[in-house]
């Protein structure tokens, strides 16, 4: 699957990358919204994107928030951001979460 990746801290981004290219994703590292062409699924960290602009690309979203900011969850949720997750989560369950975005899973 063809992932976007919007993580602005460079080292979470290349973890990131890392964990979905080893679960055999194709990942392009982006900076914004507008930038996602091409993609399948948006993989983006909360804590730096806007939930709105995400949903407003009409992919699926799985975004990731630093777990000591709940209200951040909470407006992602709001706004329609398919799968909302902290980053611990998304570390172990990465591969998995994106996978539940195919189209045709149960999920998207």
């Amino acid at each position: 699957m063809r992932v976007a990746a919007i993580v602005g801290e460079l080292m979470f981004a290349s973890r990131v990358q890392g964990i979905l290219e080893r679960a055999g994703h194709d990942v392009t590292l982006v900076s914004a919204p507008e930038a996602v062409a091409d993609a399948d699924v948006v993989v983006a960290d909360l804590m730096e994107a806007d939930a709105a602009a995400l949903v407003a690309t009409g992919l699926p979203v799985l975004g990731i928030f630093n777990h000591t900011f709940p209200d951040v969850r909470d407006q992602a949720l709001a706004a329609g951001v398919t799968i909302v997750v902290p980053r611990s989560r998304f570390v172990r369950e990465a591969a998995e979460l994106v996978d539940s975005l195919a189209p045709g899973s149960a999920q998207a």
